[in-house]
């Protein structure tokens, strides 16, 4: 019989948070358009380890994906928190799912179309007492022009490239293409992976007549979020990248509407 060194007493420490972590891995994401997408996601695994042991049995992770591999998604993440912590014995479970999300966008007067990736996550915690928590991360690049830049010059402004991140317990469904959408439309234009000059001339114009600080932006998403009655908790992260300054602009929100 071989010797389980795992479960052999530990130092008298408990540990938090042990696994398995930065896994490729195929996975299926809920499509508003498709119905579902595939992709690939960067997962991490973890569970609580109690000081009586000296250490986890990092197969089991493994194990539990390749059970629920046809079955990946949203809508059953606690099923395999409560998977990962059966099988491990533990208290509680966590799970992160960082994966590039696709839309088919069509460019604004060419209606050439491509697709446009966007960086999102799940990131889900089970606790034995039964308390399930999932978080919907969504980060999406836009365009800025500065308020004050086109204020105080007479023919031009400089633009900012900017990354919004929004994260969102719900207590229903949210799809991340609205989320997309509602990042998209706070920003001064959205970005496009293929644009004809036509298009560029319109964007460029677009942009100039709806200039936003990085204030602004987080200030419309947030009040957006706020009427959203499924929206139970946000944050709303906003980063600008400067064109004329070395340094970059930065605005947080958070908001908790259960309190």
């Amino acid at each position: 019989m071989m010797i389980d060194v795992q479960s052999q007493p530990g130092s008298g420490m408990d540990i938090d948070k042990v696994g398995i972590c930065d896994l490729s891995y195929p996975i299926e994401v809920l499509d508003k358009a498709q119905e579902k997408q595939h992709t690939i996601a960067q997962i991490n695994m973890y569970v609580d380890l109690p000081r009586r042991f000296k250490g986890t049995h990092m197969s089991r992770f493994i194990a539990v994906l390749n059970q629920n591999r046809a079955e990946i998604m949203v809508n059953n993440m606690g099923e395999i928190l409560r998977d990962i912590a059966s099988s491990l014995e533990a208290k509680s479970a966590h799970i992160e799912l960082a994966f590039k999300y696709f839309l088919e966008k069509e460019a604004p007067i060419s209606k050439l179309r491509s697709l446009m990736g966007y960086d999102c996550r799940f990131l889900a915690t089970y606790n034995r007492g039964g308390d399930e928590d999932f978080i919907l991360e969504v980060k999406a690049p836009v365009m800025n022009v500065c308020p004050c830049s086109k204020e105080i010059s007479k023919t031009a402004a400089h633009n900012q490239r900017s990354e919004v991140t929004v994260q969102l317990r719900y207590s229903d469904f949210v799809w991340i293409e609205d989320v997309i959408q509602l990042i998209e439309r706070s920003a001064s234009c959205d970005l496009y992976a293929l644009l004809k000059r036509v298009d560029e001339k319109y964007v460029t114009e677009r942009a100039y007549e709806n200039p936003r600080f990085v204030e602004d932006i987080v200030r419309l998403i947030a009040d957006n979020l706020m009427k959203d009655k499924r929206v139970l908790w946000f944050t709303v992260q906003s980063i600008n990248y400067e064109s004329i300054h070395n340094h970059n602009a930065y605005a947080y929100i958070q908001r908790d509407k259960r309190s």
